[in-house]
């Protein structure tokens, strides 16, 4: 009787560790982390992103991209993984739609096909870092970012999907949610995010313990103008106030990705601006629960120029110097093998059938624990 003790509990034990491991990414909080980044718009770009982010004795500062669904160049995306590892930063990928073709003034809205190509896409490619940051879509608290028509259930539904669909395909998938418009307010075109926040707690219960990092648009509003000695709930503070109401909620403290910040050039002189990111880096942005942040933008024509960390002639601005000579550290984050495709085995991919109560994640048993049942179903019975 004592070996179907021991048998039954090897299987449980494998059921369990199969079951956690889902959710098997690193806390970047624990090691040695390099938080400075910055927000660029082409993979070619990563080569100047990391002149800035690792300057001043820093390694391992974080990039954020995006990528549209009909970008999807396993070639071109790995040679942007590749050249992350030789340059020592670490990328966030913010995956989008594009825009839509029946009204080119609003992003199409995504389903969950959508989700399902990315992670089949994003899971072929080879991440330089064991823990693979993928950013859900963005802004959706305005209409023209969600097909002309803002939904809090929809997106914490799609989001409660991404989670299972990444986790399914590799568990060292970091999933973050999209950053909100902190300026929006309750009109037909935007949804304030706040209440924004409410909605998808109301639609997903427990979606906000779902998800492994908080994404925060916290730009000093209105209008890109706010001094960084003005915190509130439209500032560079943003974050403390999304993350007090999902507290609010019973959610977790989260780890945050502030993945778009700035002042606008066209609002401040060039040379305050400077002098505002060091003092919003030096201070506010120093919490440790911080763990990227990665301001708009390093180098962007009309409309984004007034944003931009590298002038017309390819000059640095004030607030390029300004980050350039913040002195930085030596991340350590733990490394990926170098290899096309991971070797992890992948997971059932979930399908998609949505509920308000629980995450949709399909349970595999994995081998060993079917041949530890299969043995213990054939034993005779003393």
């Amino acid at each position: 009787m004592k070996y179907i003790v021991v048998i039954l509990s090897a299987f449980l034990f494998a059921c369990l560790w199969q079951t956690q491991s889902i959710y098997a990414v690193e806390n970047p909080i624990a090691v040695a982390n390099n938080k400075v980044g910055i927000h660029i718009l082409f993979p070619h770009e990563i080569a100047d992103a990391a002149k800035l982010i690792n300057a001043n004795g820093g390694e391992w500062g974080y990039v954020i991209i995006p990528i549209q669904s009909g970008d999807r160049d396993l070639l071109k995306w790995q040679q942007f993984m590749d050249d992350a590892r030789k340059l020592k930063v670490i990328p966030i990928i913010r995956i989008a739609t594009e825009g839509d073709y029946f009204n080119t003034k609003v992003w199409r809205k995504p389903t969950d096909a959508d989700v399902l190509d990315f992670a089949n896409f994003l899971s072929s490619l080879s991440w330089p870092t064991k823990n693979k940051y993928v950013v859900i879509f963005n802004e959706v608290n305005r209409a023209d970012e969600w097909g002309g028509d803002e939904n809090p259930a929809e997106y914490a539904q799609l989001l409660s999907y991404a989670v299972s669909v990444f986790k399914s395909k590799n568990p060292d998938f970091f999933i973050i949610s999209a950053g909100f418009d902190n300026a929006s307010a309750n009109t037909s075109e935007s949804t304030n995010p706040y209440d924004f926040m409410r909605g998808m707690h109301a639609a997903v219960p427990g979606i906000f313990l779902q998800i492994d990092g908080w994404g925060s648009h916290s730009y000093p509003n209105p209008a890109f103008a706010k001094p960084p000695s003005q915190l509130d709930a439209m500032s560079i503070a943003t974050y403390k106030y999304e993350l007090d109401l999902i507290a609010s909620f019973g959610g977790r403290s989260l780890p945050v990705f502030i993945t778009e910040t700035g002042w606008s050039g066209e609002r401040i002189a060039p040379e305050v601006i400077g002098s505002y990111m060091h003092t919003a880096f030096t201070s506010v942005w120093s919490d440790t629960n911080v763990i990227a942040v990665t301001p708009f933008i390093l180098k962007a024509g009309s409309p984004f120029d007034m944003f931009s960390f590298m002038q017309s002639d390819d000059s640095p601005s004030p607030q390029y110097k300004s980050v350039y000579d913040l002195p930085k550290i030596k991340g350590t984050p733990r490394m990926s093998p170098v290899i096309l495709g991971e070797s992890i085995p992948k997971k059932n991919t979930p399908v998609k059938a949505f509920s308000s109560q629980k995450s949709n994640i399909t349970f595999a048993i994995p081998t060993h624990a079917k041949t530890a049942l299969k043995w213990f179903l054939q034993m005779p019975l003393e």
